[in-house]
């Protein structure tokens, strides 16, 4: 779960598009580094939009089960 949202993601500088994010057009997630509340996470379609804020060990969790093939389509 997101310990919280950040309103307008844009606010913010130094966005990058995550590794697992695919190639197709459109399947871009963009992860923010050195966030001190944890891991910010956006859309970059959207970088007005709003980002979710996740734990660092949460995050971690995630990429690690992404990687593995841990989650089913």
């Amino acid at each position: 779960m997101p310990k919280h949202a950040i309103s307008n993601a844009a606010r913010l500088s130094g966005w990058r598009k995550s590794s697992y994010s695919g190639n197709e057009a459109g399947s871009c997630v963009e992860v923010l580094d050195g966030y001190v509340s944890g891991v910010p996470v956006r859309d970059s379609k959207i970088p007005h939009g709003p980002a979710l804020v996740f734990s660092a060990p949460g995050w971690s969790s995630f990429v690690i089960a992404v990687r593995d093939g841990d989650l089913p389509a």
